[in-house]
């Protein structure tokens, strides 16, 4: 006779679903507010009568936040705990979103910069979260998030117009619809509220004693990790090499990446491409994202290190621009490279977090301070590359800082995939 699974069996598959399921949706949220604004920024400018330098700053404005706010993220979460901060950022982002799109003055700005908190939240915690739950298997699933990410982001810009034009609300609701979407996260997110008591001064960032909800040698092992862990000072992080090649790795990257999505358009029109090819491109760089987060899944699971991985994207990037300045007519050429590029070194990045790292507390404080600084870079690289084509006239001045910026991501990339470890790196 066959034996009916065990209630600790069905729990544990239970959960792990959840948990899943959980982490994809954290990720859904992550972009897709950001995505829907560009294509009815035009609208939003008109309707508010906002000028050219006041909109490039209401774009920035998250990528700002992300700076700021990152590093305090794993102190908050140390101490209501991981998924109690997860969640609250959720409820968070879905008030901002739908706080920028009512018609109050000001609260487009008070919104947004509320929005670029809660992801900035997001951002840094869900690698700490991957860490704790796939400890062996970071880069896929990092790979698999990524690409979930960067579904919905391209997703959210291709319905921006279409549901602007649904009611008289025009931006306001094509904006404002994405509070759903964080509401359904936190709804799916719950669960995990409601069975982690998160005692701060347990286990650090994750912190809970979770033996009531776990097989008892699955806890013992828990809390035999938890004995052992080592302790990394924010400070002495600060000062370790290898945490500044990741950071900079992070940066450098998403410098290329937030450049390409505000000028790629416009340095195509220049060389001849109709504006509605352009906005194809688009398209096709976000979809060659996907394809590239999960080729860089796929391959990080088999390396040791991830040195090699950095330096192929990176040449990905940097023949994407070389291209781009020598040869314009290729120019479909040159996004599918960009796009690959960018797609391979994001979900490389963000998995560098928990590769780097012994323990998810750790995770959490690297990834707290790579996006500070890394976010920072990337919220004055468009605006450096928009001086400099304002200055000369010309894209070839922005080109060449963007593959100068190309080779500089394979080269800290080199030495952000060693097979090392920020806890023993710094002694």
């Amino acid at each position: 006779m066959t034996s009916a699974p065990s209630p600790v069996r069905r729990d544990g598959a239970a959960r792990t679903g959840l948990v899943l399921a959980g982490i994809l949706l954290l990720a859904m949220n992550l972009r897709a507010s950001i995505t829907s604004v560009g294509p009815v920024l035009g609208d939003i400018r008109a309707d508010l009568g906002l000028g050219g330098a006041a909109a490039s700053f209401l774009v920035a404005l998250p990528v700002i936040g992300f700076a700021v706010v990152s590093p305090f993220a794993p102190v908050v979460a140390r101490r209501v705990g991981l998924e109690w901060t997860l969640g609250g950022s959720l409820l968070v982002l879905a008030g901002a979103i739908v706080l920028r799109s009512v018609p109050v003055p000001g609260a487009i700005w008070v919104g947004t910069a509320l929005l670029g908190a809660a992801i900035a939240v997001l951002n840094v915690l869900i690698p700490a979260l991957v860490k704790r739950e796939y400890p062996d298997r970071v880069g896929a699933m990092t790979g698999i998030y990524s690409a979930a990410q960067g579904c919905i982001a391209a997703i959210a810009a291709g319905l921006a117009v279409p549901i602007a034009g649904l009611t008289d609300a025009g931006w306001r609701l094509s904006i404002g619809v994405w509070a759903g979407l964080a509401l359904i996260g936190f709804a799916v997110f719950l669960p995990q509220l409601r069975r982690r008591a998160e005692a701060p001064a347990a286990v650090s960032v994750a912190g809970p004693d979770a033996a009531a909800d776990v097989a008892p040698d699955a806890a013992a092992h828990t809390a035999d990790r938890a004995e052992t862990v080592p302790t990394l000072h924010v400070g002495g992080l600060w000062r370790t090499p290898l945490a500044w090649w990741v950071t900079l790795y992070l940066g450098l990257q998403s410098t290329v990446y937030y450049t390409v999505i505000t000028w790629w358009p416009a340095i195509e029109s220049d060389s001849g491409l109709p504006a509605v090819a352009a906005g194809w491109h688009q398209f096709v760089f976000q979809a060659l994202g996907i394809a590239g987060s999960l080729i860089a899944a796929a391959l990080l699971h088999r390396m040791r290190a991830q040195s090699a991985l950095t330096v192929v994207t990176a040449a990905f990037a940097a023949v994407a621009m070389a291209g781009q300045l020598a040869f314009p007519a290729l120019d479909l050429v040159w996004v599918v490279c960009v796009g690959l590029a960018s797609g391979g070194s994001i979900t490389i990045a963000l998995s560098l977090f928990g590769l780097r790292t012994r323990h998810h507390d750790h995770a959490a404080s690297l990834s707290g301070m790579a996006q500070s600084v890394g976010y920072l870079l990337a919220a004055f690289g468009p605006i450096l590359v928009g001086v400099l084509h304002d200055a000369t006239g010309s894209w070839d001045g922005p080109l060449v800082l963007l593959l100068i910026v190309s080779v500089g991501i394979g080269v800290v990339g080199a030495l952000a995939g060693r097979p090392r470890f920020v806890e023993d790196a710094r002694r």
